[in-house]
């Protein structure tokens, strides 16, 4: 189907549609100071800046582009047309941003340039919200001086805190890996990920008292004690993961999730190593031993022995039956994070029953390094 030349010219016009309202000389002084205040962008088709700033304030005018009527975004080509205006208001540099009253009287706009500076700063001046979905809470555990002591002090938990200032390049380096290590270890409540804003007033105490004297500060709070240890590892995620690990005795993965080791048992694997190449008649014996471990093991010991029981009943195939079943599962990642991982640690000890333990050949390697 061929298009007229008028309705294609239409689409065109609809697509390069912006909510950023253009002000010239004509036309400045008929929407400014006219009773409606306004976020002015002095700006240069040139700037590199200006480039850079121009994505996020087409964003900016489209979140307040529902109370139109309440407030202007709005951008002059100081360098062009506009140029008469620039000069009037003294824009000596690119871009230059000012905050013009509903009465005309301006003031210069300092403030940080991304998407949310400029709305928090719009709906300070005028009350009017934008359209812009507040981000998801941080994973990581958020502590103040009102609740530091609850958490980083409880003696059954672990916690790892950062002591941090907003404006510290290092802290906004780090806040992404921190974020998903947070993220990660959320399942297990007693190995807290947080961090403090110690650059705030209220906290101050709390960076006295802990000797935080520049930022990142880093922390680790052990369960059973009230002193902390200074965090000395890196500070990547797989860093942080592995120390965590390390400390809380968890098997969590780097991205999610946990590791292959995760709800391994170091007797029940030996069990399941001979259990696996051993005839009927001793399957039953190596049966009964492990019917005793369980007893005191918890809940994965008894899927050990459910896994045995169904060997030794002769179920065809069940071993990789299950093993499908239980990888198809995980791929899919739609159940509940704590449902995931008790399907993960089903999968690992199936495993123990066609590969060597993992832990047992670690420590047989530590055990020959120190001979």
């Amino acid at each position: 189907m061929r298009l007229s030349a008028s309705l294609f010219a239409a689409i065109i016009s609809a697509a390069a549609a912006s909510n950023v309202l253009e002000l010239t000389p004509t036309n400045f002084d008929s929407i400014i100071g006219q009773g409606k205040p306004g976020l002015v962008e002095f700006f240069a088709p040139w700037c590199g800046h200006c480039k850079n700033l121009a994505p996020t304030y087409e964003e900016l005018a489209d979140a307040f582009v529902h109370a139109k009527d309440k407030v202007v975004v709005a951008k002059v080509d100081a360098d062009g047309e506009g140029k008469p205006l620039g000069s009037k208001y003294e824009v000596s540099g690119f871009p230059t941003l000012k905050w013009f009253n509903s009465d005309g009287t301006h003031e210069p706009y300092d403030g940080g340039r991304d998407l949310d500076a400029l709305a928090s700063f719009i709906t300070s001046k005028t009350g009017v919200k934008s359209s812009i979905k507040p981000p998801p809470p941080p994973d990581t555990l958020i502590l103040d001086y009102h609740n530091f002591d609850e958490v980083a002090l409880d003696q059954e938990k672990d916690v790892l805190v950062t002591f941090t200032a907003p404006w510290c390049g290092h802290c906004k380096s780090m806040k992404p890996a921190y974020e998903k290590v947070a993220a990660t270890f959320k399942p297990d409540s007693n190995c807290v990920v947080a961090n403090v804003d110690a650059d705030d007033q209220k906290n101050k105490g709390l960076a006295s008292k802990y000797g935080v004297k520049s930022f990142p500060t880093i922390k680790f709070f052990p369960k059973g004690s009230t002193e902390p240890e200074p965090y000395e590892g890196g500070r990547t995620e797989v860093d942080f993961v592995k120390f965590l690990n390390e400390k809380c005795g968890t098997f969590r993965a780097v991205g999610g999730g946990l590791t292959d080791q995760a709800g391994r048992l170091a007797d029940f694997d030996a069990l399941a190593s001979k259990f696996i190449v051993a005839a009927a008649d001793a399957r039953a014996t190596l049966l009964e031993d492990a019917t005793a471990l369980a007893a005191a093991a918890g809940a994965m010991g008894k899927h050990y022995l459910r896994v045995m029981e169904k060997l030794v009943n002769g179920t065809e195939g069940y071993l990789e039956k299950e093993g499908k079943r239980l990888e198809s599962i995980l791929a899919k990642r739609s159940l509940a994070p704590a449902k995931l991982d008790e399907i993960k640690m089903k999968s690992n000890i199936l495993r123990a029953f066609t590969e060597p333990p993992k832990v047992e050949e670690e420590e047989t390697k530590r055990d020959t390094a120190e001979l």
